[in-house]
């Protein structure tokens, strides 16, 4: 039997990163690092987010006031950026996450009909 996490990894579809990220937060503040490794974990080493993807998704994010971020220390001691979901982050997120659902509905439609 084949373990979770010996499967390969899959790639997100464009404009999943934004609702995982805003879906991570929903958990409570945290710093980059700890978004990409959530989100990994959360999907059972099935998603790994790149630096150079998530980042810039943050900023988005932030410039569109859906985060906040705020310097302070990390576990380590070390300064980072810690992201918080805003109110209209909340709203963005149940938003995207109803769209999501009606998308997977109609994908597993198409996919099963006639089997």
């Amino acid at each position: 039997m084949t373990k979770t996490s010996d499967a390969p990894r899959l790639e997100l579809l464009q404009g999943t990163l934004d609702m995982l990220v805003l879906r991570t937060l929903q958990w409570g503040p945290r710093h980059g690092h700890g978004i990409g490794q959530a989100i990994r974990s959360q999907s059972d080493d099935l998603l790994k987010v790149e630096t150079g993807s998530l980042y810039p998704a943050l900023h988005r994010l932030e410039k569109r006031g859906w985060v906040r971020a705020e310097w302070a220390a990390s576990e380590t001691g070390r300064d980072a950026r810690f992201y918080t979901l805003t109110r209209e982050g909340r709203r963005q997120l149940d938003d995207q996450r109803a769209n999501w659902m009606r998308l997977s509905t109609a994908v597993t439609t198409v996919l099963t009909t006639g089997d």
